[in-house]
């Protein structure tokens, strides 16, 4: 009887030692995705904001850490931002697009023209822009997926074609007019709170995308391709299908930032858009590794955007020489291709290691058998003696 009883007060206490064992195994494991959601590897951007942010509020004299600084920050990185978007969705496909920045001459080039010299009104004028810029994303897709040549070398040949044109039609001279100071310069120079129009088309634009590539199975088909293009392949995903569409896409999103370009220079600039190609560059190889790590994505763009953005924008309220902002943005891209390329590395790496384990146990495991069935053949042996 007391052994009984004794067993049933215990029982209880067990079972609540075996629960709060299990619930704080539980709450660890649940602490660790949000230390690394929130750890530097994640969101470093942030971090590295917040310092700027601090170091030129005391560099600026007082020129920074101002309310209209914001809105000075977010109006510049408008462009860049809408730029680097262009480039999301080829590079998660594994595709380089250096005619982006030349497409976007082209179009703002375009749609200037045809409003200067032959009074279209804007929207037609625009149109007639983005189907330029269409035009150049069929080009590359000829060169790049028709004729396999490699897309970083195909799309800067393309690019240098698109600068001949441009000139020849041009003369080398941007198209300027008293046309272009009316509709077509409130593309760019409306004000929202404060804020010019290219803020809200740039959130719209990720926000299109992130919808796009991380809740879709289109988003994760392309992904995919860039991965592994053979192994999507043999997965019964149309890998060409998917390049094209990345192509024409982005040329068409250039063309599209290339007219909202132009709109802010109330002007056709024959180099509007080379200016652009390394910050979009910088920031979207920055933004691959933050929130979706060794994945481009639109959020971690506009991250990277606006840091690049508040670098400039300090360096230039500190006064520093004009030369500060291409160097900042020159040790941004090295520093995304650095992080890129060493978590490239890491995923690699765990992959063998996974690949090692498995190739060991399997070994272990034919050693086992090998060992068992001897086991039983000796033993049978022994029997029939």
């Amino acid at each position: 009887m007391t052994d009984t009883a004794s067993v049933k007060q215990t029982q209880p206490q067990t079972s609540n030692t075996t629960g709060t064992e299990a619930s704080g195994t539980s709450g660890r494991r649940e602490g660790k995705p949000t230390r690394r959601a929130w750890g530097p590897g994640n969101i470093g951007t942030v971090y590295v904001l917040i310092a700027m942010c601090i170091y030129f509020t005391f560099t600026a004299s007082g020129a920074f850490d101002r309310v209209d600084t914001i809105k000075l920050v977010l109006n510049g990185a408008a462009i860049v931002a809408l730029s680097a978007l262009a480039l999301t969705i080829p590079l998660a496909t594994g595709l380089f697009d250096l005619s982006f920045a030349y497409a976007m001459t082209l179009s703002g080039v375009t749609t200037a023209y045809f409003i200067v010299e032959h009074g279209w009104n804007v929207w037609s004028a625009v149109g007639a822009g983005l189907i330029a810029a269409l035009g150049i994303g069929v080009v590359n897709c000829i060169v790049v997926v028709g004729m396999r040549i490699d897309s970083f070398i195909g799309t800067l040949a393309t690019g240098s074609l698109i600068i001949a044109f441009t000139a020849y039609v041009t003369g080398g001279t941007n198209i300027t007019g008293p046309a272009l100071a009316g509709a077509f310069s409130s593309i760019y120079g409306t004000r929202l709170f404060g804020l010019i129009l290219p803020v809200y088309y740039a959130v719209g634009l990720a926000v299109v995308l992130w919808l796009l590539l991380e809740h879709t199975a289109t988003g994760r088909r392309l992904y995919a391709v860039g991965f592994n293009a053979g192994a999507a392949g043999l997965a019964g995903i149309k890998v060409t299908r998917l390049r094209v569409s990345a192509l024409l896409t982005s040329s068409l999103l250039a063309g599209f930032a290339g007219i909202v370009l132009a709109s802010s220079l109330s002007s056709g600039s024959v180099t509007g858009g080379t200016p652009y190609l390394l910050s979009a560059y910088a920031t979207a190889f920055l933004g691959a590794t933050q929130l979706k790590k060794g994945r481009f994505n639109a959020w971690g763009t506009i991250l990277a955007v606006i840091m690049l953005q508040t670098g400039i924008t300090g360096l230039a309220l500190s006064g520093a020489p004009p030369w500060g902002a291409d160097m900042f943005t020159g040790i941004m891209l090295i520093a995304a291709l650095s992080a890129t390329s060493a978590q490239s590395r890491a995923r690699r790496g765990g992959r063998e290691r996974v690949l090692g384990r498995f190739d060991l146990t399997r070994l272990v495991l034919r050693r086992r058998s090998a060992e068992s069935t001897e086991e039983s053949h000796a033993a049978a042996t022994d029997g029939t003696h």
